[in-house]
């Protein structure tokens, strides 16, 4: 692979189907990366002591993608040698155990790519608008 074939992406998707830890995980890898770190965001049966059946989200999507870009930026500000970022949200119903949330990003060295990640997520809840009902 010559080095122009791998420049920098994000790849951002919010979707109803079912998230793929190995499809997130495969966008980001890169030969010049020896760190890909992953945040999987599941369902969990209880939220402060009530039970929990399934989650449901919704978004206002195009608005939701524009933050998440911003997030990617900054990201690439904050670690210039972070290389791929991926970033898939489910919307909809998601049952218990099932991923809500992928980040995945690929970069030289662990270091950066765990803080973009723990960042990515932090973020994204701060500030993306996608809501959560339980």
């Amino acid at each position: 692979m010559e080095e122009n074939e791998d420049v920098p992406k994000d790849f951002i998707k919010l979707k109803s189907e079912k998230l793929s830890v190995d499809e997130v995980s495969e966008l980001v890898v890169s030969p010049y990366c020896g760190a890909v770190s992953l945040f999987i965001g599941t369902t969990r049966n209880n939220f402060e002591g009530k039970k929990v059946i399934h989650l449901e989200y919704e978004a206002y999507t195009s608005m939701a993608e524009t933050e998440i870009k911003k997030i990617c930026r900054d990201v690439r500000q904050k670690w210039p040698s972070v290389k791929h970022i991926a970033v898939h949200h489910r919307l909809g119903v998601v049952p218990i155990t099932e991923a809500s949330v992928i980040i995945a990003v690929s970069s030289p060295h662990r270091a950066e790519s765990l803080e973009a990640v723990m960042y990515c997520i932090n973020t994204l809840k701060a500030s993306v608008p996608i809501w959560k009902k339980s």
